[in-house]
């Protein structure tokens, strides 16, 4: 591409910062300039009032201004226009063209039936004419009902467009950030994160960059997400005085939030009546307990009234809890939930909750039954804006694990299901690893057995009352967002399928990349398509196969949980062993003659689980210690499919690099090199996983490639 261009390509991949700043200017990510051309260029009327209506009139106008179209806020006149955006309460309008597009909607809304209601966030899509009506019942709606059409682009214009009604699946589409105030003096200013430093916090004290947060804003609302909570979830002193001393911070943060309908929660410390109120006791049954959170919290609703609520890590890798007292986890939640209830808060309360001193040679001891152990005996005892946030396995954001049993034990309880977007143990943001299939994977599982309710039932809860889905987030103050451009994905996908858990993924990467790389601004738009998906689709099996298949996980350094380190964890406290020894791998996970972990799950998939002729090749050394020739479904011994798949991955990022290069001068210069120097350093690590694991495995065993190639 000649200079020229790649300058024009700069004008819609960044957005420019305010001048009064020394940050640098900000990929845009999903939402640049090009992509709200097909909007920008016709004449659009906003029909409604409130602070997300404002929003609205505000992106159009500005799509407006740079591409030539128009638009009208109202009470307005008999103008001509190309698509309405109106709230249903707003009134009639002086305009039969006008009507006549909103009268489309409301038939539209009557054929879809139960009530015609849209909710607070849904809306309605319909053509009316030569006109394109977005109607919703709220402002939120509205919002959403926009970026909609931008994901369209010319093809929500199309005459022969058929109604269509949106509404998320889950009420509550939440991130957590695992963002120091304070840096740590080993997690740094990020727990985990992979993106550089925070976009809120900077060595101490808000980072101040507030056109970088509110932009922020704007790619969460375009994806679906409306909640975040804005400090780790290990709470430090530091972080603790934002429930008191530094809520203006919090405040902040939520005024440039609220105009894209992004809720703001807080993680506290549960101790925080002792660290912050100067009580002797934080026992949740102690009046001046009780009557400290109730204050501390009516406080923070005077500040921000429309604040989400606590998010709460407790007894969990030393973080402060009830167990202190003597007291169980409901006991702590409901505090803290009663607080809340008059403000129409809500407590997440995380299910991450194991004994981390455990010995390596107990093999009765085992992780991964710990959330179940500590909650499902409490079912029932947590109150109504009690949230148990559950992470989807029942270890630690694994490659490849099992959906955790809590998800289908607790029914009179409402479960969030926690997600990692933050790629801590899948490639760090340094690899591909495109995580929406595996997503997509876990949601439409069907933990009681085929044909049964799914996780996205569970997330979803009856009339719509579940906890919904929650993630760690994977941005930081790096120049785009997640470290490597394509992890930008993830974030996006996460958002979509909270939003609606059926969306089939490779339809929603589509959507990222004709909103990321528009066609209109892309040399040659199918190549890039294509080569994008062949690179990503199957990017998490890739990874996958080149460091822990078959359900083995953990096998990573310990610390910094990047790169090889078979036995890293495998004598710690932490209890993520694999068990390997001269004989077999794999832990023995069966009720029989393991932990009996396999117990907890329904009775379909207790028996799937329970033997090694049936539990799936994929889960196999989750559940099972096995010899390494034990034969896999696949016809395949243990020990050949290591071999394998460790090679076959190397090769595939070796694959995807070469992909990469047929971009070069097709896309922005800037995202080109990020991704290629990305792609450079997996390389090196996936040959580094092959080697080690390979020769590790090789070394027990004593059992030779079967295909003779080079095992050191």
């Amino acid at each position: 591409m000649n200079a020229e261009g790649s300058a024009d390509l700069e004008q819609w991949v960044f957005v420019e910062e305010p001048e009064d700043t020394d940050e640098p200017r900000v990929h845009a990510a999903w939402l640049p300039p090009e992509a709200f051309r097909a909007l920008g260029a016709r004449r659009v009327l906003v029909h409604g009032h409130g602070l997300l209506v404002d929003t609205v009139l505000d992106e159009v106008s500005r799509a407006c201004a740079r591409y030539g179209g128009r638009v009208w806020h109202s009470p307005s006149w008999d103008v001509d226009v190309d698509l309405v955006l109106a709230l249903r309460g707003a009134g009639e309008l002086p305009n039969p063209a006008v009507e006549a597009a909103r009268a489309a909607g409301e038939a539209a809304l009557a054929e879809f039936g139960d009530g015609g209601t849209l909710g607070d966030e849904g809306f309605v899509l319909a053509r009316a004419g030569e006109v394109t009506a977005v109607v919703a019942d709220a402002p939120a709606g509205l919002l959403y009902g926009l970026f909609h059409v931008v994901r369209l682009c010319a093809a929500a214009y199309d005459p022969a467009r058929p109604p269509e009604r949106h509404r998320p699946a889950l009420r509550r589409r939440m991130l957590n950030h695992w963002d120091n105030v304070a840096v740590h003096p080993v997690m740094g200013q990020v727990e985990r994160g992979y993106a550089g430093g925070s976009i809120f916090w900077h060595q101490g004290r808000p980072r101040g960059d507030l056109a970088r947060i509110r932009e922020y804003g704007r790619l969460l609302a375009a994806s679906g997400v409306n909640a975040i909570s804005v400090n780790n979830v290990n709470v430090a002193r530091t972080e603790a005085l934002l429930l008191t001393d530094r809520l203006g911070d919090v405040a902040e943060i939520a005024d440039v939030l609220r105009p894209y309908g992004i809720r703001v929660h807080l993680s506290i410390t549960f101790a925080a009546p002792v660290v912050l109120g100067g009580l002797s006791t934080a026992d949740p049954m102690d009046e001046a307990v009780r009557a400290w959170w109730a204050a501390a919290t009516r406080n923070v609703y005077e500040r921000i009234p429309d604040f989400g609520g606590y998010v709460v890590k407790a007894d969990s890798e030393g973080q402060p809890g009830p167990f202190a007292y003597g007291r169980d986890h409901a006991d702590g939640a409901n505090v803290l939930a009663e607080a809340l209830a008059p403000h129409g808060g809500v407590v997440h309360w995380r299910a991450f909750v194991y004994n981390h001193h455990q010995d390596w040679r107990d093999r009765s001891t085992d992780r991964a039954r710990a959330a179940y152990d500590h909650f499902v005996p409490l079912d029932g005892r947590f109150r109504t804006n009690v949230i148990v946030q559950v992470k989807f396995g029942p270890v630690d954001f694994q490659t490849r694990e099992p959906v955790s049993p809590v998800l289908a034990a607790m029914p009179a309880t409402r479960l969030a299901v926690e997600l990692q977007v933050t790629q801590e143990y899948t490639g760090q943001q340094r690899h591909v690893c495109h995580l929406g299939p595996w997503w997509s994977e876990l949601l439409r599982f069907e933990p009681w057995g085929p044909g049964g309710r799914t996780i996205a039932d569970v997330a979803t809860g009856e009339a719509e009352a579940g906890g919904g889905l929650v993630a760690v987030a994977n941005t930081g103050s790096d120049l785009f967002w997640t470290g490597h451009p394509l992890a930008q994905a993830n974030l996006y996908t996460f958002g979509r399928l909270a939003w609606d858990p059926r969306l089939d993924p490779s339809a929603i990467l589509d959507e990222w990349i004709s909103l990321t790389f528009p066609p209109s601004a892309t040399a040659d738009p199918e190549l890039v398509g294509r080569t994008l998906h062949e690179i990503m689709d199957d990017s998490w099996r890739t990874y996958e196969r080149y460091t822990a298949p078959l359900g083995v996980g953990f096998m990573v350094h310990p610390g910094d949980h990047y790169g090889p380190g078979i036995d890293g964890y495998e004598y710690t406290r932490w209890g993520t062993y694999h068990f390997a020894d001269r004989d077999g791998v794999g832990v023995d996970r069966s009720r029989a003659s393991g932990t009996g972990f396999a117990a907890q799950y329904p009775p379909y998939w207790a028996q799937v689980y329970e033997s090694p002729e049936s539990c799936p090749d994929e889960l196999l050394l989750f559940f099972h210690h096995v010899p390494y020739q034990h034969v896999l479904h696949s016809g395949s011994t243990v020990i050949q499919h290591i071999y394998d798949t460790h090679f076959a991955g190397v090769e595939e990022v070796a694959v995807m690099r070469r992909r990469w290069q047929t971009l070069n001068g097709m896309i922005d210069p800037a995202v080109y090199e990020r991704v290629a120097e990305r792609l450079d350093e997996q390389m090196r690590s996936a040959t580094e996983w092959r080697d080690q694991v390979n020769t590790y495995f090789f070394r027990k065993s004593g059992v030779p490639d079967e295909r003779g190639r080079v095992i050191y």
